[in-house]
């Protein structure tokens, strides 16, 4: 192909442990990528932003193209959302005003359906995608992320102006490319929400359990009651998904469970959220799915007792 495609202009909506290191391996790869920052702006701007990686080794970013406001930033042909779900009501304006006109929005959050509420705020102009990121990062400290393992990014259409198939293919695949050139794993996925279900069957039990037990993997991989625990509501993951009409492949749970068993060991999202007293993310990872199950008539008796405890937690904490 004669001459070379020119490359995106890509912002970072919620420059935490996800955005940072996705948007950080992007722009360290060549990509623009300008940061939106809420309470770390002066920190990045002032020192770069820090990936120390497990995988990719010690990645420094200095200068940063950093913003506060999304005013400030030039129009994005893509914007890739790394802020927590429970921030999703206030995301629209901040996208209108960063989005360049036909922009593709991803979603690199994780729950059930999270696409769709953010969508319904949103012009039809706009393409709307979801991420999914398998991968174990966390912030050390203001624009210090660490990553310990894994990092693939899966990416799926969700919803805009592109209505037929090749046309939606042809956005996720740029997208898919763009990881790629920066070295990450990435892969199109034909079936958002089936995937964002099978997402779940990890997000789940690890995520709530984290923080109900106060442990990370190695230690919830360690004991037999916790094990059996995990793989019962892995179970009941995969029954709502299946209720649901989305298919999981057969050892999918138990795969996940073996992954889990060799990986350094891991404080989920909702741990450090719980740690520093913000809200969990429990309407996109239990309320949705345990309301969607319910609606195809599956009751998900474990999962319903992890949210409810996780509710009594949660308001108790912030």
């Amino acid at each position: 192909m004669m001459g070379a495609v020119a490359k995106p202009t890509i912002g970072i909506i919620g420059t935490g442990a996800i955005g940072g290191f996705y948007g950080g391996m992007l722009a360290h790869a060549g990509f623009d990528v300008h940061f939106l920052l809420r309470s770390e702006f002066s920190a990045v701007a002032e020192n770069g932003l820090q990936l120390d990686s497990a995988v990719h080794g010690a990645l420094k970013l200095n200068p940063v193209q950093a913003y506060s406001s999304a005013e400030d930033m030039p129009p994005c042909d893509w914007l890739l959302v790394g802020a927590k779900t429970t921030h999703n009501a206030e995301l629209a304006p901040v996208i209108l005003q960063a989005a360049a006109p036909n922009a593709k929005v991803l979603l690199l959050q994780n729950g059930l359906d999270v696409e769709d509420s953010l969508s319904e705020l949103l012009p039809d102009s706009l393409h709307v995608l979801g991420g999914l990121c398998y991968i174990c990062v966390h912030r050390e400290g203001p624009g210090v992320i660490t990553h310990q393992a894994l990092g693939t990014v899966n990416v799926g259409y969700h919803s805009g102006p592109a209505t037929d198939g090749p046309a939606r293919m042809a956005i996720v695949d740029e997208g898919v490319d763009f990881f790629r050139a920066a070295g990450i794993d990435s892969h199109p996925m034909a079936n958002l929400h089936q995937a964002r279900w099978q997402k779940l069957v990890w997000n789940i039990p690890y995520n709530g359990l984290s923080v109900l037990l106060g442990a990370g993997t190695t230690a919830l991989m360690a004991d037999a009651d916790s094990r059996e625990l995990i793989k019962a509501l892995m179970a009941e993951v995969v029954q709502g998904a299946i209720a649901c009409g989305h298919e999981v492949p057969a050892g999918y749970a138990n795969q996940l469970f073996m992954v889990t068993e060799k990986m350094p060991d891991y404080w989920p999202s909702m741990y450090h959220d719980f740690l520093h007293k913000r809200p969990l993310e429990l309407a996109a990872i239990y309320a949705r799915p345990l309301a969607v199950a319910k609606a195809a008539g599956c009751e998900l008796p474990r999962i319903e007792a992890l949210y409810r405890s996780l509710s009594f937690i949660d308001r108790r904490n912030t």
